[in-house]
């Protein structure tokens, strides 16, 4: 009697499959973080992390864009974030440090969602280039740098409008008002005034935030396994080095997004508006010298701190999750198929069986 080879192959594989299940031992491949997730989970995960990212430390923000602010309302003189954000709730109400929120959240989910699904789309190309299929700083920073000009195509208009809202004494009613305004007086262009600015200092921004991600994981977590505490740790750690290094740069941003009046007239520039690098980092200068570029440090660190962590954290859980899904959809889908065919095997079996009796 002639049995098939493919049913044999067929068998075998379900018997693995379901031995599997049961072995403690390969438990350890369900903790692995997936390699080569598809785009779309990419973009998923990097649009919740996002929201979330912006969403959860946002009234710190607010202060953030105050504290920054060169000449500012003796009325809005903050000593430090708490202080800043008792005054706030206690003279303005409660929900003010959440103004400007809508649009952030509108703002971030798709920017995020291209920046992570480029980042990891060139980090897995350049690696392969770079170091054969391995972990590379130099992609690592590459990536995150090609990623920024994506997010920030997206993020800058948003940036502006929040912060004109965040500021004290917003002349702006809502998110609509503050849109229509500023484009009726200062044109479309205003939405992407500090763009350049915003890439100069967000490129090395993210080049610092992703490389020390990626090397702090290879100290927590070199087998790359989804272990939340590193994640958290490690996302801690790069926003508190990027929002450091980057804050002269976030200085002169603030200023190009708000056009802080008190600041502009005590610069000489009483009519038009600010704009490029190099003139906000003279204002910047001559209004309050070196100084003036660290205004605003404390509260950056603490909001990029648990915003990165919660980012990082968030997008990895959902990338893991949702691979899990589509790994365990298609797990279902081959177990039928196998399935199917031992069922004809046995079929098979039956009738050459009964061709093979004696009649």
């Amino acid at each position: 009697m002639e049995l098939r080879t493919e049913a044999v192959v067929a068998t075998l594989e379900m018997s693995e499959l379901n031995s599997r299940g049961d072995d403690p031992s390969e438990s350890n491949d369900y903790e692995s973080l997936p390699p080569h997730a598809s785009l779309t989970t990419h973009m998923t995960a990097g649009a919740v992390a996002g929201i979330l990212e912006h969403t959860v430390m946002y009234p710190v923000d607010s202060v953030k864009t105050r504290m920054q602010s060169l000449q500012p309302d003796p009325k809005a003189q903050y000593r430090s974030v708490y202080e800043a954000l008792q005054r706030i709730v206690r003279t303005e109400g409660v929900l003010r440090p959440l103004r400007g929120l809508n649009i952030t959240v509108l703002g971030a989910g798709p920017a995020h969602a291209l920046y992570f699904a480029c980042y990891e789309r060139c980090k897995r190309s350049l690696s392969d280039v770079i170091q054969n299929g391995g972990n590379s700083h130099i992609a690592n920073g590459v990536a995150g740098s090609l990623a920024t000009v994506l997010h920030d195509a997206v993020m800058n208009p948003a940036e502006v409008i929040k912060q004109r809202m965040q500021m004290f004494n917003s002349p702006y009613r809502g998110l609509w008002h503050c849109v229509v305004t500023v484009t009726r007086r200062e044109g479309v262009a205003a939405f992407y005034r500090s763009y350049s600015t915003q890439l100069t200092m967000n490129i090395p921004f993210q080049a610092v935030h992703f490389i020390t991600y990626e090397l702090t994981q290879e100290r927590l977590n070199p087998q790359r396994r989804y272990r939340p505490a590193s994640h958290i740790v490690s996302g801690a750690a790069a926003g508190a080095v990027s929002a450091a290094v980057t804050t002269p740069l976030d200085v002169c941003k603030t200023l190009l997004n708000t056009q802080e009046n008190g600041a502009l007239r005590s610069s000489g520039q009483v009519s038009g508006h600010l704009s490029g690098m190099a003139n906000a980092f003279r204002t910047v200068y001559r209004l309050g010298g070196s100084p003036a570029f660290f205004k605003g440090l404390q509260a950056r660190v603490i909001y990029q701190m648990p915003s990165t962590a919660i980012a990082w954290s968030v997008y990895e859980f959902f990338k893991y999750f949702l691979t899990r899904q589509e790994q365990e959809q298609q797990q279902r889908q081959q177990q039928r198929a196998l399935g199917h065919a031992g069922r004809q095997q046995h079929q098979d079996t039956k009738q050459e069986a009964a061709g093979s009796s004696p009649t």
